[in-house]
């Protein structure tokens, strides 16, 4: 069996390199990895495309690689929070390019890379900016843009349970578009609060199974930094 669990978040990054496509997990406070983010500024990477819901909020999440200059474009749904400071700075500077997907076509697009799919028909963003530069498709009178599969040389997860096989459960909120990005990359690297020995999750509660991970830490639980007296591991 493949020894995917690693000591440390170094060791587990070891992949990673300027330029590359990090799918980034978490909504909100729910499912960031936290740990991993931190060792990714650390490492002084550049020139990343950073795919999230969010541009970040404060200097939590992708708001610190973006602050610490890890980020050349970032893919997102919400670029422009209440609590976006970092990257509106950021984006008026040009330092920093924008793409806007929609939610769930971020996320179906990213569907589409693990199942090993070219793009997706989206109805979303029809005859405005986000369909410019893209071509469409009519399917029965209905008009659709094609929008292409996201994937990701990385993928940086957080999950609440793993076993060996690096089977995966995520706790409440915090699955969110997890699942999804661990299916989209080429390299997936998770950070999880428990070990749990190998049969101890029921094959009907896998959530990501493990043939989708490559490396996982321990981090145990921890308090976020923007951390607001409730859990979202």
């Amino acid at each position: 069996m493949k020894q995917k669990k690693v000591e440390s978040v170094d060791a587990a990054l070891d992949r990673i390199k300027d330029g590359d496509t990090v799918l980034v997990g978490g909504f909100g406070l729910a499912g960031i990895p936290e740990k991993l983010i931190n060792g990714v500024c650390d490492r002084g990477l550049r020139n990343l495309t950073i795919v999230n819901n969010s541009s970040g909020a404060g200097r939590f999440g992708v708001a610190r690689m973006l602050e610490r200059g890890c980020v050349g474009k970032v893919i997102v749904s919400f670029p422009w929070g209440r609590e976006s400071d970092v990257f509106k700075e950021l984006y008026e500077a040009g330092k920093v390019d924008l793409e806007i997907v929609p939610q769930g076509i971020l996320a179906e697009r990213m569907r589409a890379a693990g199942a090993g799919l070219g793009g997706i028909l989206s109805p979303s963003g029809v005859g405005t900016q986000i369909a410019e530069g893209k071509p469409s498709h009519t399917v029965k009178g209905t008009e659709y843009i094609i929008e292409t599969a996201i994937s990701g040389d990385i993928a940086l997860i957080k999950a609440h349970k793993a076993d060996p096989r690096g089977n995966l459960v995520y706790r409440l909120a915090a699955q969110n578009m997890n699942p999804v990005m661990a299916m989209a990359a080429k390299h997936t690297i998770v950070e999880v609060a428990e070990e749990v020995a190998l049969g101890a999750i029921a094959p009907e509660h896998v959530m990501t199974p493990g043939v989708f991970v490559d490396r996982y830490i321990i981090t145990g639980r921890y308090k976020p930094e923007a951390w607001d007296g409730a859990w979202h591991d």
